[in-house]
């Protein structure tokens, strides 16, 4: 089907979806003709840390309703030994926080590269500044006095 194209993947779990999911997967769009983009199912992502924010069924019509995916399927392994071989994948974008776990892929023909989140926005920073406003939110509840109401 897609002979004489060149076939990307990508994947992740793209919780809480912000700008670097984004650039991601715009980055993967580049490096060739086909972009498939996997998203991790809820059942994955508990295998490895803690409940996404965002349901499986929400962030996969997230990801889908982007311009760039031309496929966007769920991920349900982080083996992508099997993807790789059914979708004639050539190469394979990750976050730079997964460095050297997919270096494998290589000797299955498949160029791996490694996405640079650098600083800034992450679905964990974002969690944690919500948890902490909100922490913060009801220190001040507690200790405000309640206003009296006029008569």
């Amino acid at each position: 089907m897609f002979k004489e194209k060149s076939v990307v993947y990508t994947s992740g779990t793209f919780d809480m979806f912000h700008i670097n999911h984004l650039k991601m997967i715009n980055y993967a769009r580049n490096l060739g003709d086909v972009l498939i983009v996997g998203v991790s199912t809820d059942e994955l992502v508990e295998s490895y840390k803690n409940k996404p924010a965002i349901p499986f069924t929400e962030r996969i019509q997230i990801v889908e309703s982007l311009k760039s995916p031309d496929i966007v399927i769920p991920q349900h392994t982080l083996d992508h030994t099997e993807i790789v071989k059914k979708l004639h994948i050539d190469a394979f974008v990750v976050g730079d926080d997964w460095y050297g776990k997919y270096d494998y892929l290589q000797d299955l023909g498949v160029d791996v590269f490694y996405f640079p989140y650098g600083n800034g926005v992450s679905t964990s920073s974002l969690k944690k500044t919500i948890y902490e406003t909100y922490t913060s939110h009801l220190k001040e509840e507690r200790n405000s006095k309640p206003q009296k109401i006029k008569e």
